[in-house]
Parts: structure tokens; sequence; C-alpha cells
């Protein structure tokens, strides 16, 4: 008889636990302003409640945003006041909100996700897989994104406190904060109380494949145009009729059709249409302007500002009003001289033998959110690969090494230097 291991006891525990948070349905909504935006991320914070209060964690508060705080109390004096942030809500790509997880066993061959419908995760497709043969993945049906993103996160996390809260190794105060909305610009985050969040610094595990180090991250700004030209008759249009949709192709004609995310990878920034409604009488043209560089960005502002003047001369009797709304910031420019949450990731890396992908994150983070809060906030690996798409998997070692990772991280804050 063969004694499982203690890596394979810990998968067993994480894997039913990530499926249990799997079957709640907790896909956010764009088109909802309320935060939270579905009531299934209150079905997944009540639970995480549940969870956080039968393990006698304190200060344990649920707000009326479904952002979910709490604290496991130092064992040791002296160590600093660490954060832990997960978000609780799936990400909505036009695939179902209901995940249905399953344990594979990669040789190397194509995947049967689903025979009805047919739906195969072809290695041929995905390199990314070539490391992983021979490992256990845990993938969806191909109906909907698999949710590693970042339920692996909340995974880790109430694991460990789990872990912690029973055996009291030596730690400092670990404050968790799990929030809803992350995937409809980082909501939950903004509406966390951070009176409730008192850390020195934090980290988001909300990362992809093993070794992703993220502590640079786009800064963000939405945009909305708003158009309003004057309606007609067409039979007596002529010198009256201001069509909107003419107005708003003729808007985005003048931004450059090569800064656009398709066209640009790394440090480049970029301007991004992503939506155009219209009717006969009114129009809106939205737009995500990203980059790294915070002067970078006010240049971006200052582009559209002059766009949509050169289109109100060109169309004096439309009306334009353009709004702009600063979504995130980079992590990098909050972090000052205080680099201890960096040190300690790299700490945490050399110790497992992890190589760290130091890597600029081309989006943002809940991270992003505090960091710009006064809390630094980088991010780092869950182990999952192909977040946002139905061929989303979770290989189970990497899995383990994120937990490694950050059991590493809870240890060495409180271990003396």
């Amino acid at each position: 008889m063969t004694v499982p291991s203690e890596d394979d006891l810990l998968a067993e525990r994480l894997i039913e636990r990530f499926f249990r948070y799997l079957a709640i349905t907790s896909q956010s909504d764009a088109d909802n302003p309320a935060v939270p935006s579905t009531p299934g991320q209150w079905d997944m914070a009540r639970l995480l409640q549940s969870e956080l209060t039968q393990l006698g964690l304190a200060d344990i508060h649920l707000d009326d945003h479904a952002v979910l705080t709490a604290r496991l109390p130092a064992t040791v004096a002296g160590a600093p006041r660490i954060g832990f942030c997960a978000h609780m809500d799936t990400v909505d790509v036009g695939l179902s909100p209901h995940i249905h997880p399953q344990r594979v066993h990669f040789t190397g061959a194509d995947i049967r996700l689903n025979a009805d419908p047919e739906i195969w995760l072809r290695a041929a497709e995905h390199p990314e897989l070539r490391g992983h043969v021979g490992k256990d993945l845990i993938v969806g049906d191909g109906t909907s994104v698999l949710g590693a993103d970042d339920k692996a996160g909340l995974t880790i996390i109430m694991d460990l406190l789990a872990r912690f809260s029973c055996e009291k190794p030596p730690h400092g105060d670990i404050h968790v904060a799990f929030v809803p909305d992350e995937e409809v610009g980082l909501r939950g985050s903004k509406a966390l109380d951070l009176a409730r969040f008192p850390v020195e610094f934090a980290y988001t595990i909300d990362s992809c494949e093993v070794g992703e180090f993220v502590y640079e991250t786009f800064n963000a700004a939405q945009i909305s145009i708003a158009i309003t030209g004057v309606t007609a008759h067409p039979m007596s249009a002529k010198g009256v009729l201001v069509n909107p949709v003419l107005v708003a192709t003729d808007l985005i004609r003048r931004f450059d059709p090569l800064d656009t995310p398709e066209h640009t990878e790394g440090h480049e920034g970029y301007c991004y249409v992503t939506a155009v409604t219209s009717n006969a009488a009114k129009a809106t043209v939205k737009l995500s302007l990203r980059d790294f560089d915070p002067a970078g960005l006010a240049r971006r502002k200052a582009m559209v500002h002059q766009a949509v003047a050169a289109v109100r001369a060109a169309h004096p009797k439309a009306t334009l009003e353009c709004s702009i709304e600063d979504s995130y910031s980079n992590i990098a420019s909050s972090l000052g001289n205080d680099r201890r949450c960096l040190d300690l990731l790299e700490r945490g890396f050399a110790e497992l033998g992890i190589a760290p992908n130091v890597m600029p994150l081309r989006g943002g983070t809940d991270g992003s959110v505090l960091s710009l809060r006064g809390i630094p906030t980088p991010n780092y690996f869950t182990g999952g690969l192909n977040f946002h798409s139905r061929f989303e998997c979770l290989p189970v070692p990497s899995l383990l090494l994120a937990y490694r990772l950050t059991e590493r991280l809870w240890r060495l804050a409180a271990a003396p230097r």
C-alpha cells in the first residue's frame, strides 16, 4: 500500500476547497454599476465569512459592498502587519457563468473537455502545456472559464488560514481582504475600507504561470465621449442633418491605428476603442487609455482632448462632451523607498528555487488600486494558464508552488533578520 506524500495530501485538500468555491457562480457584470454587480458574489462572500468564523479569526467584517475582511492574530511580536487580497468574481467573456471543473492527467495528448458540444484542448495549439506533461491539470468543460482567476488565490489563502490558526507557527498579524468586482474595474478594492485592512504592505495572488512576479502595471483611464447630432427627415436633411454615427467615425479615425492593444507589447501603452453605440440622435464612444508612465498617460489624455476639439471644429453643429476617469495606477509608482514587500517576495522565490519572471503586467490588479491608496501591493502567480478563456487550466503542482510561496512569505515576515 502506497502512503500518500505530504504533497499528495495537500493537493487533495486544495482541490476539494477549490472545487467547493467554483461551485458558487460569481461572475461579475460590467453593465451593472452596483457593487457587487451580481448576487452570486454575495453567496461567495457569505461562504467565506462562515468559514472564517469557524476558524475563529478576529475582526471579521462583511460590508454593504460584499467586501470581506478579517485578521489572523499574531503569534509573535514585532513582525510587520501584512495583507493578502483576492477577488471573488470570475470574468464574463461571453461564456457560461457556471463552472464545471474536472481533474485530468495530461499525457501530452489532446484533452477532450466536453463531448456535447465537442470541445477539445489541443496540445499543438497550446504550447504553454508542454512543461506539464505527466502532471494533473484542473480544467473546465469548455463552456466557461475555469475561475482560477482568482478562486485559486482564495483557495490558497483560506487553506493557510485554516492551517496557521490550528498549528500557530510564528507569524505576525495577517490581514485578508476578499473583494468583489475586480474584473469590472477593480471596484471592490476601491470600496475597501482601509481602516479594516491596516497593513504595512500586501500581496495579490492573481497572476498566471509559475514565476510571474509583478510590480509594474499600467496607469489607466477610461474615457466616454457623448456626441449629440441633429436629426432631420432625409427628404429635407440637406444642410440640417448631423449624423452622430459619422461624427463618431471621424473621431475614431483621428487616433493612431497602430497605437492599439493588438499592435503593442511590453512597456508600450495604447488607446483602445472599446465601444461605440449610436442612434439617429446620439452616439457614445468609449476608450481605454493605458500607459506605464504617468506622463505618457497624461499625453494620451491630451491627445484625446485635441481629437475632440478637432471634431468639434469639423462638425460645429454637433455637441461633444468628454469625460475622463482614472481607473488605477502603476504599482511601481507607489512603492517609494519601502521595498520590504519586494524583498520578502524575492527571498521566498529564492528559498523555493523558483526563477522569478519579473514582468510588466499589461493590465491592472487590485494591487494597483491598493498601491495608489498607500499600500504597496505586488502580485504573484497562482499557477493558472490561459486566464479569461474556455481553455483556462490550473496545473496542480503549480498551485502547490503558489501555496508554498505564500506560506513562506507568512513565515519570513516574522523571521528575524
